[in-house]
């Protein structure tokens, strides 16, 4: 059964990158696949929707695969890869865990996780800006110079907490540090009494294409992370870009 599910889907992945322009039987033959066979294959693809006929004896992408493709977009991936670490590490910590990631100025927070994750303001699919969060200060601290130039020029900021950084120069002070230290904290600044420990996330080809937070009350002494904290945290990053090589792998 898996080899014959494994044969198919070689014959759809050999049929999308070249099926508009060469013959099933082409393809076939280069599979190594009788062609009575990859007939048989594309059939079972075209009924399922995974497949279309174009024009006589070529083949595109179906509708079903389309609408697959469209609800799989890379930064959702990256949620579902570390869906179960961020559990893991909100258990450990006994905090809430969050993935976010960076579409235009605007965090969207994809994954939230963990014992009072109801109580906590953020909800999945919720934007928040980047300013002023954890998350948000690593998204910004890994763009290109150009594009962090870009969003600074925006500022001053709007004070969401007597902490939060408004000023674009100590913004970038911020943003600096951020990148030397490797990991951000938002020290009460996007809600009173609220702290939070952010690192990045990296693609396979080095991209931060993400960001996790582990948060909790604020305590006392803000500019560093508790002890035992950061290590949990750096634990969860190295666990979901492994599970990315793998996947994201071309």
């Amino acid at each position: 059964m898996l080899s014959s599910l494994s044969r198919a889907l070689a014959m759809l992945e050999a049929v999308i990158a070249e099926g508009a322009s060469r013959s099933i039987a082409s393809i076939a033959r280069d599979l190594g696949v009788p062609v009575a066979t990859a007939h048989r294959q594309v059939a079972s693809l075209i009924a399922d929707g995974y497949l279309a006929r174009q024009g006589a004896g070529f083949h595109v992408a179906g509708p079903r695969l389309l609408r697959l493709l469209g609800e799989l977009d890379e930064k959702q991936v990256i949620a579902n890869c570390a869906a179960p670490v961020l559990h893991r590490l909100a258990g450990n910590l006994r905090c809430v865990a969050q993935l976010g990631t960076l579409e235009g100025d605007m965090v969207t927070y994809r994954i939230k996780t963990g014992a009072g994750a109801g109580d906590l303001f953020t909800r999945v699919g919720m934007q928040l800006e980047a300013y002023c969060s954890g998350i948000g200060k690593v998204l910004l601290a890994w763009l290109p110079e150009s594009d962090r130039e870009a969003y600074l020029a925006t500022g001053p900021f709007p004070a969401l907490t007597a902490r939060t950084i408004t000023a674009p120069g100590a913004l970038r002070r911020e943003l600096a540090h951020v990148r030397e230290a490797g990991y951000a904290i938002d020290d009460g600044e996007i809600a009173e009494g609220l702290q939070c420990l952010a690192v990045p996330v990296r693609s396979p080809d080095g991209r931060v294409i993400a960001a996790i937070s582990a948060s909790r009350s604020a305590v006392q002494g803000g500019a560093s992370p508790p002890e035992g904290m950061l290590a949990e945290i750096r634990v969860s990053e190295a666990d979901i870009e492994a599970i990315l090589a793998d996947v994201l792998a071309v």
